[in-house]
C-alpha cells in the first residue's frame, strides 16, 4: 500500500459566506467518513491562511526567519488529507470525490516517497 497527499487548493482571501460553505464542508466530511469506512483514512487537516505561515531558510550560514507563504500567489493549500491505498488510481478516485465535494477547488494528488507499507 502506498500512502497520497489529496490537497485541496483555495482561493486568497476571505472564506465564502456561510450559505456556500455549509453544504461544501458537508459533502467534504460525508468523504471523509467514506474512506475512513473503506480503511483508506489516515489523517486529514485544515490550516490556517498563508499569512500565518513561518519560513526558515539558510542563508550564508545563518537561519532566516520571515512571516508570511513562501510564495506569493492567488492560491494556497487550504487542507489536506493522506490517505493508503493501492496505487495511483486509487488514489485518484478518492480524488474525483474530494473534487466533487468542494465544488470549484483543485484537488493534487501526490504520492509520498518510498511509503510501501504492509
Amino acid at each position: 500500500m502506498k500512502q497520497y497527499l489529496l490537497s485541496v487548493y483555495q482561493p486568497d482571501g476571505d472564506p465564502p459566506p456561510a450559505e456556500v460553505l455549509e453544504p461544501i464542508m458537508r459533502e467534504l466530511d460525508a468523504v471523509g467518513e467514506e474512506m475512513r469506512a473503506a480503511g483508506v483514512w489516515v489523517f486529514s487537516g485544515g490550516l490556517h491562511s498563508p499569512s500565518s505561515a513561518t519560513v526558515l531558510r539558510l542563508r550564508e550560514g545563518e537561519v532566516l526567519m520571515t512571516d508570511g507563504p513562501y510564495t506569493e500567489g492567488k492560491e494556497h493549500i487550504g487542507g489536506f488529507t493522506v490517505i493508503r491505498v493501492p496505487d495511483l488510481d486509487a488514489a485518484l478516485e478518492w480524488g474525483r470525490k474530494m473534487a466533487r465535494a468542494v465544488a470549484h477547488l483543485p484537488i493534487e494528488v501526490r504520492p509520498f516517497q518510498g511509503e510501501e507499507t504492509g
